[in-house]
């Protein structure tokens, strides 16, 4: 039975007659409800981060469990988000979506009251399930919703209030760990709850049914696929740093590698694929994923193991640190618009390679700090990561549109969803390899001495003075690991879009005399 919502949208409706399914008066509600939606994806993953030291404490997690805790959802996400996508076509995307967040605000309950790191793994890896739904839906919706001639401005406000939660939510979040203590990890998983409900009700209540697009089929079997394969990779590498994990690590990355292989042979064969692998024969479009995949590894080895070092290895509170994310954030919301019009002239290549390249020289920077111990946190680390909030903002949009210009216009959609679950493979596999590297390098320096805490956990009241010392210089020799090894990446990401991306070698449009390109 249609609900009187539905009925309000037939053929001669306004809402019809300009391509949508939803009326004028309605459409308020859905972009209030995508930008809820979606700062329930982003406050959660960048306060978590904030808060990992606080919850191992609390919980008493290792460092591989923090890792699980991060990973469990990055899997379930970057695996299934292509075939999440393809749910809202086929079953309608307002189902799709509030399904999405009603799955995702029940796991981040069920994460808010977890007794242990194993329970909140596996509420992490459901959460994600939800995300997978949630995150494409938010902008899908917003797009449906709007008339073209509305779409980019209704996209912009949802773009900027995104950015505005990532940057505000660590920052609230690091006041809110610092005052009332460990305990209140918890709450970052609970404020989820109201966000979620009021995002459902305006979508139940106040904004009409779309009819499915098309019957598509959600390639079950490729996800499930694709999420043992990146799963067992994941778990390899992140075995290399757990205590006797040595003996599975190899296997696991091997029976990785072997899936990962079966999942492309299982998508060329379908007839409706997850991910159409033709795509990547086209070379700007294999070359724009490849410098998006070691750019976002590098951004988030540095976004999940700094937190831990500045808290547990340099004693700083959550208050401050929380600070990291601001420039990042305040950056692409301020002047993503600018460099997309700078890239629409000149074309991407020239503002992904130079941008990557700002972003290696501030994780360079990063590595000579903590190389050389130098502790100052608001002279040294925080500009450092304000460089590279430009870096990366001179990126982003160039990097969509490398992407989206690369293929077909039939195909853009795909092309986009790819190049979203590649940026998440890559954080999956960075903060599983770089956590393996950070301990070993962490351990080398200890010698695993007794009452040393691991790397990232913050260390017991009365430690010793010369203990306390050979725990924050090796907490710094582990993350000097990880900044170097990310550098390299993101230059090595600058010189693939060098080579691989359409545009001009300069940062000047050229001068000619004609009217040709």
């Amino acid at each position: 039975m249609s609900s009187a919502n539905e009925t309000t949208v037939d053929s001669h409706s306004p809402a019809r007659a300009n391509g949508t399914f939803c009326p004028q008066t309605q459409r308020k509600f859905v972009l209030v409800a995508a930008i809820l939606a979606s700062a329930l994806g982003f406050i959660d993953g960048s306060i978590l981060a904030i808060a990992m030291p606080a919850l191992r404490a609390d919980l008493g997690a290792s460092l591989a469990e923090a890792q699980w805790i991060s990973n469990a959802y990055a899997l379930t996400l970057s695996a299934l988000i292509l075939a999440g996508g393809a749910a809202g076509d086929r079953f309608g995307l307002r189902r799709a979506f509030v399904t999405g967040i009603a799955l995702f605000i029940a796991a981040s309950l069920a994460c808010a009251v977890a007794p242990d790191p194993a329970v909140l793994i596996a509420f992490r890896a459901i959460q994600g399930i939800g995300a997978a739904i949630m995150v494409p839906g938010s902008l899908a919706i917003i797009a449906k919703a709007y008339p073209k001639i509305e779409r980019g401005r209704a996209i912009g406000i949802w773009a900027a209030a995104s950015a505005l939660t990532t940057a505000l939510g660590p920052v609230l979040g690091g006041f809110v760990l610092t005052t009332f203590g460990n305990g209140v990890w918890r709450a970052i998983f609970a404020i989820n709850l109201p966000l979620g409900l009021i995002s459902i009700y305006l979508l139940l209540a106040k904004v009409p049914a779309d009819k499915p697009t098309e019957k598509r089929s959600l390639d079950l079997g490729g996800a499930a696929l694709a999420t043992l394969a990146f799963g067992s990779l994941a778990y390899g590498l992140t075995a290399m740093n757990a205590e006797g994990g040595g003996m599975l690590s190899t296997p696991s990355i091997i029976v990785g590698v072997i899936l990962l292989f079966v999942f492309i042979a299982y998508e060329r064969w379908q007839r409706d694929p997850m991910i159409d692998l033709g795509l990547f024969r086209i070379r700007a479009f294999a070359g724009a994923n490849l410098a998006t995949f070691f750019l976002y590894f590098a951004l988030s080895a540095n976004l999940f193991y700094l937190p831990m070092l500045l808290i547990a290895g340099w004693r700083l509170s959550e208050a401050e640190v929380g600070f990291i994310f601001l420039p990042l954030s305040a950056s692409i919301a301020l002047l993503s618009g600018p460099v997309g019009q700078w890239s629409d002239r000149i074309g991407p290549r020239f503002p992904i390679a130079s941008g990557s390249l700002v972003v290696a020289i501030a994780f360079a920077g990063l590595t000579m700090l903590t190389h050389f111990g130098v502790h100052n946190f608001w002279t040294g680390t925080f500009p450092l990561m304000a460089l590279m909030g430009l870096g990366m903002a001179q990126v982003v949009s160039p990097l969509s549109t490398a992407v989206m210009t690369s293929v077909e216009d039939k195909d853009t959609g795909a092309a986009s969803g790819i190049n979203n679950a590649v940026s998440r493979v890559g954080g999956l596999i960075a903060v599983a390899a770089m956590g393996s590297l950070a301990a070993w390098v962490y351990a080398r320096i200890t010698g695993n001495a007794s009452g040393v805490p691991g790397f990232g956990e913050p260390p017991a009241s009365g430690l010793a003075a010369n203990a306390d010392a050979v725990r924050v210089a090796a907490s710094d020799a582990a993350f000097t690991a990880v900044a170097a090894i990310t550098t390299l990446l993101c230059v090595l990401s600058s010189v693939i879009a060098w080579f691989t991306v359409p545009g001009q070698a300069s940062p000047w449009p050229r001068q000619s005399n004609d009217s040709r390109d």
